[in-house]
C-alpha cells in the first residue's frame, strides 16, 4: 500500500471498528455490568492477540521500562476510558457516547501543543478541529436542557480526555520503540486486563444472565473492537502521528449514530444530521495538505 493512502485506509478501518463498539457496549449491558463488559472485552482482546503473537512467533517486550509505560498506557487508553464509556451508556444512548468520543482530537491537540510532541498545525487544520467540535455541539444540543443525562455524558467526556492523553503518551514512549504493533497491542491489553480485573473485584455486579445477543455483542467487542482495533491503532499512530491519528474519532460518531438509529432505534434528529455534516467538513479540512508538502511526500515514497 502506498504511504499516501495508508493513513486514510487505517483511519476508515479503525473508525468502523470503534464506531460500532458503542452499539456492542449498549447491547452487552443488557446482560452484563459495566465492569463485566470492560473486563470481558479486555480478556478476549488479549487472548486473540496473544494467539496471533504465538502463531507469528512475535516477541513481547521484555524490559521493565517498556512494561512500565505499557501499564500506564493500558490505564489511560483502555481500562479507564472503556469503563467510563460503559458507565456512560447505562445512562445515555450509544450515539451520544460516540459523539462525545469525537472531542478527543481537541484534547489531543491541546496536549500535543504543550509537550515536546508538537506537530506543525496549519490554520486549516485548526479550523477543521474547531468545525468538528461545533458539529459535535450541534449534535449534543446543550441548549435543550433535560434531553441528555449530564452524568452519563460526563463519563463519556472523561473517557475522551483519557484517550487524548493516551495518544500523546503512546506516541512518545511506545510507538518509537523497535517493537511490532501486534506485540505492543498484545502487551498493552494484557496490562489492561489486569487493571480491569481489579475494577471487577471491587465492583463485580450481579451474575450475568444468559442471552444470545449480549453475549455475542461482548464477543465481537472483545475480538474485533478491542483486539484487532489496537493493532490498527498502533500502526496508525506510528504512521500519522498523535494529532493526525486522533481525527479518526471524528468519524466515530457517524458510525455510532447510524448504528444507534438503525439497529437500536435511538432517535435521529435534524441536529444529528447537521452536526454530522459539520464533522465531515472538519475532517476534510484537518486532513488537507499543501500541494508542495504532498509532492515531497510522494517523492520520498518512491525512493529505494
Amino acid at each position: 500500500m502506498r504511504p499516501a493512502t495508508r493513513g486514510p485506509v487505517l483511519i476508515i478501518a479503525l473508525a468502523l471498528l470503534w464506531g460500532s463498539n458503542f452499539a456492542w457496549i449498549k447491547i452487552s449491558l443488557d446482560s452484563f455490568s459495566p465492569t463485566q463488559v470492560t473486563f470481558g472485552r479486555m480478556l478476549l482482546g488479549a487472548l486473540v492477540l496473544g494467539t496471533l503473537v504465538t502463531i507469528t512467533h512475535d516477541r513481547l517486550p521484555r524490559d521493565r521500562s517498556t512494561w512500565g509505560h505499557l501499564i500506564v498506557a493500558a490505564l489511560v487508553a483502555n481500562a479507564a476510558p472503556y469503563l467510563l464509556f460503559a458507565l456512560g451508556e447505562t445512562r445515555v444512548d450509544s450515539s451520544i457516547a460516540g459523539v462525545m468520543n469525537a472531542t478527543t482530537p481537541l484534547w489531543t491537540l491541546a496536549l500535543a501543543a504543550t509537550t515536546q510532541h508538537r506537530e506543525s498545525l496549519r490554520p486549516t487544520q485548526v479550523a477543521g478541529f474547531v468545525l468538528g467540535l461545533i458539529g459535535c455541539i450541534v449534535i449534543f444540543t446543550p441548549w435543550n436542557s433535560g434531553t441528555i443525562d449530564a452524568l452519563g455524558t460526563l463519563y463519556c467526556l472523561l473517557a475522551a480526555i483519557s484517550y487524548a492523553i493516551s495518544y500523546v503518551y503512546m506516541a512518545h514512549y511506545l510507538t518509537p520503540k523497535d517493537i511490532t504493533p501486534t506485540a505492543l497491542a498484545t502487551a498493552q491489553l494484557i496490562a489492561a486486563t489486569g487493571w480491569t480485573l481489579l475494577a471487577l473485584a471491587a465492583h463485580p455486579g450481579p451474575l450475568p444472565r444468559f442471552a444470545p445477543g449480549p453475549w455475542a455483542a461482548l464477543a465481537i467487542l472483545g475480538v474485533f473492537g478491542t483486539g484487532l482495533a489496537y493493532i490498527i491503532n498502533y500502526a496508525l499512530i506510528r504512521h500519522e502521528g498523535p494529532t493526525r491519528s486522533s481525527v479518526v474519532t471524528y468519524l466515530v460518531p457517524l458510525v455510532s449514530v447510524t448504528l444507534g438509529t438503525a439497529a437500536l432505534n435511538e432517535s435521529l434528529t435534524p441536529h444529528l444530521l447537521t452536526g454530522s455534516t459539520l464533522v465531515l467538513i472538519g475532517i476534510a479540512l484537518s486532513r488537507r495538505t499543501p500541494p508542495t508538502h504532498h509532492a515531497l511526500q510522494e517523492s520520498r515514497s518512491h525512493q529505494p
